[in-house]
C-alpha cells in the first residue's frame, strides 16, 4: 500500500475555491482501479494544545493507494490533469509526500 499526503497551500483566501474544485474530482478519483482513499482535512479547530497548525489558507490531500502503478496512473489520469489546470492559478506551493508502511 502507498500512502500519500499533499500539502496545498492556496494563495490568500483561495482555498475554498481550489476545495470546491478537490470535491468535484473525488468521485472520479474515487472510480480509479486501486484508489483506497481520497479526501481533504483541514486544521481540527478546536484541537489540543499541542496541535501544529497548518493555517487558513492551507488543506491536505489524505490518500492511499494499493500500488505505486495505481499512484502513477491516478497522477497520469485525465480529471487530474483538468483539476490541475482548474487551480493552477489558485496554488501558492504544493508538497506531496509518498510514503510506504514501516515494516
Amino acid at each position: 500500500m502507498i500512502h500519500v499526503v499533499a500539502v496545498i497551500t492556496a494563495k490568500p483566501g483561495k482555498r475554498e475555491e481550489i476545495l470546491k474544485h478537490f470535491r468535484a474530482n473525488m468521485p472520479a478519483v474515487h472510480a480509479e482501479k486501486g484508489c483506497i482513499e481520497y479526501g481533504p482535512a483541514i486544521d481540527a479547530d478546536p484541537a489540543l494544545p499541542f496541535q501544529a497548525k497548518y493555517g487558513p489558507d492551507t488543506f491536505l490531500a489524505i490518500e492511499k493507494w494499493e500500488s505505486m502503478d495505481a499512484l502513477k496512473a491516478h497522477a497520469a489520469a485525465p480529471h487530474m490533469k483538468a483539476y490541475g489546470e482548474k487551480t493552477r492559478d489558485l496554488v501558492a506551493n504544493r508538497a506531496v509526500h509518498i510514503l510506504s508502511p514501516a515494516a
